[in-house]
C-alpha cells in the first residue's frame, strides 16, 4: 500500500521526475529521509514493481547549495567511471544539475545494502577493511582526470581549540604555511571516512564485516594519496581516538598502499587535513550524535583534534 504522506515528502516536480525514469508499470510506494549527509538532503525511495515486489533507489538534493552543479557533476562522472571496476559504488539513474525538471539540483542512484558504522566497538576489524578499500580507489586509473584537489584550510583560518597545546598548534600551522611538497597524482574520493563507507555486520562478529559501499563522490578529484588517508585519518582519531588515526596510515601500508617517503611531506598532508577539521568541529559531529553517538559534544571533538594534532606532531614534527 502506498504511504502517501511519505511520498508527499518528495517535492512535486521531482516525483514527477523520478517516476519518468521507472520502469513501465513501476512507482514510488514509500520514502525514508536517510540521516548523516551535511551537503544535501538524502532519501530513500521505495519502488513497487510490476510482479508486486520492491526495489530501492536514493534521492540526493542539493537544496540552497552555492556548487551543487559542479558537485553533481562530478559524482556522476565519478559514478560512471566506476562502473565494472570492483568499487562498490551506486549506479547511477539520473541526474538533474541544473534543477531544470526539480525543485532543486538532484541525483537519483541505485541503493547500496549495508549501514554505515561509528561505534567504537568493532574498530579494529573495520580499520583493515576501510584501508584496503581506499587502496582500491586509489588504485583506479581514469582515462580523463578529475580536477585537481582543493585544499580546505590556510593557516590563517585554523581555528585553536580553546584550552589547546599553544606550542604544537603554531608549529603545526607553521608546517601548512610551507608549499605542498611533491606528490603522485592518484584518483581521490577526497571524503572517504566511516560516514560514507557502508558495512554488512552480519554474522555479528570480527569474521561478519565486509564493505558493502562507498557513498558520496561530490569531491572526487586528483592528488596525493597522502590527503586521502590523512582525511580517513582524521576522522577516525575525532570518532575513536587519535591512536586510530596513526594506526589507519599503517593499515594503508599492510594494504599495499604507497604513501609519501619522507616524513615532513607526511607530516604536511595529515596536518593539513587535521587542521580543516578545526574550522568544521560543530559541523561534523552533528551527524555523529545523531547516529547514536552523543558524547561526541562539539567541545569533545575539540579535545580529541587537539590530542590529535598534538600526537601527529609528537611522532613526525
Amino acid at each position: 500500500m502506498t504511504n502517501h504522506d511519505e511520498v508527499a515528502a518528495v517535492r512535486p516536480l521531482t516525483l514527477a521526475w523520478v517516476s519518468r525514469h521507472l520502469e513501465v508499470g513501476e512507482r514510488i510506494v514509500g520514502t525514508e529521509a536517510l540521516h548523516g549527509g551535511i551537503t544535501a538532503e538524502m532519501r530513500r525511495l521505495t519502488i513497487g514493481t510490476r510482479d508486486g515486489g520492491t526495489r530501492d533507489l536514493v534521492l540526493r538534493t542539493f537544496v540552497d547549495v552555492e556548487h551543487a552543479e559542479d558537485w553533481l557533476n562530478r559524482e556522476v562522472g565519478a559514478l560512471t567511471l566506476l562502473r565494472g571496476t570492483g568499487v562498490p559504488a551506486p549506479g547511477l539513474v539520473a541526474v538533474d544539475p541544473t534543477a531544470a525538471h526539480c525543485e532543486y539540483p538532484s541525483l537519483l542512484m541505485t541503493h547500496l545494502a549495508g549501514r554505515t558504522v561509528l561505534d567504537d566497538e568493532g574498530v579494529e576489524t573495520r580499520v583493515p577493511l576501510l584501508a584496503r578499500q581506499l587502496v582500491a580507489i586509489h588504485a583506479v586509473r581514469p582515462a580523463e582526470r578529475p580536477r585537481g584537489y582543493v585544499a580546505l584550510t590556510t593557516a590563517d583560518t585554523v581555528v585553536v581549540p580553546k584550552g589547546a597545546d599553544a606550542a604544537a598548534w603554531a608549529a603545526a600551522i607553521d608546517v601548512i604555511r610551507e608549499p605542498a611538497p611533491p606528490y603522485e597524482g592518484r584518483f581521490l574520493h577526497r571524503d572517504f571516512q566511516p560516514g560514507n563507507v557502508l558495512f554488512d555486520m552480519e554474522p555479528p562478529g570480527p569474521a561478519g564485516a565486509r564493505i558493502t559501499g562507498v557513498v558520496d563522490w561530490a569531491g572526487t578529484s586528483w592528488g596525493p594519496a597522502d590527503l586521502d588517508v590523512a582525511h580517513c585519518s582524521t576522522n577516525l582519531a575525532l570518532l575513536h581516538g587519535p591512536a586510530w588515526g596513526l594506526r589507519f596510515a599503517e593499515a594503508y601500508e599492510e594494504a599495499g598502499g604507497v604513501l609519501a617517503a619522507a616524513p615532513s611531506e607526511r607530516l604536511y598532508w595529515w596536518v593539513r587535513d587535521a587542521l580543516a577539521f578545526s574550522e568544521e568541529v560543530r559541523l561534523v559531529s552533528r551527524p555523529w550524535r545523531e547516529a547514536g553517538r552523543t558524547e561526541l559534544t562539539a567541545r569533545a571533538v575539540e579535545e580529541r583534534l587537539d590530542a590529535y594534532v598534538t600526537a601527529l606532531m609528537d611522532a613526525l614534527g
